[in-house]
């Protein structure tokens, strides 16, 4: 019985321990919270204007297409896309590059040949470019080093498009 008197003794007092005031010391954490301001930023979204004038800057001075598309160099150029362009660009959606479809309702022929085969520079010193470079949050064209064949090519393509 003597047991029986001890457990309830001790589950007397911490019935009533438990149920004292409610107050908690406030605890001082070692780390200081300090409330930020959330600046908002606009999102400008950054248009690259449509300039057809705009040759770029590059070794082609100077490009017309014949009448007729060449289907034998289209051909040319889907493969050299399929094989060289496709990581970034698409032919009708944007990815990490533009889309392909309608490229020259919004740059010359001159100006993407130039790009294709002079990005460093292009991406440096031309006006369109750098506007693009920002558009696509400043992630470079990689030079693959195109023979102008190839680029010639690729511009083909691009007129199937």
């Amino acid at each position: 019985m003597n047991i029986f008197k001890s457990i309830t003794l001790v589950f007397v007092f911490l019935l009533i321990s438990g149920c004292g005031d409610s107050k908690k010391p406030e605890e001082k954490s070692i780390y200081k919270r300090v409330k930020t301001e959330k600046k908002q930023v606009k999102q400008v979204n950054a248009e690259t204007p449509i300039d057809l004038n705009n040759k770029g800057i590059g070794p082609i001075k100077n490009y017309n297409f014949s009448s007729e598309v060449n289907l034998e160099l289209s051909n040319e150029g889907k493969q050299v896309f399929n094989s060289k362009c496709t990581a970034c660009h698409n032919v009708n959606r944007r990815l990490i590059g533009p889309a392909m479809s309608g490229i020259y309702e919004r740059r010359s022929v001159e100006w993407v040949l130039n790009i294709m085969l002079n990005p460093d520079q292009m991406l440096k010193e031309d006006p369109t470019a750098i506007a693009l470079l920002k558009e696509y949050n400043n992630i470079i064209m990689l030079n693959q080093n195109l023979s102008e064949k190839e680029a010639k090519s690729l511009a083909e393509y691009f007129r199937t498009l």
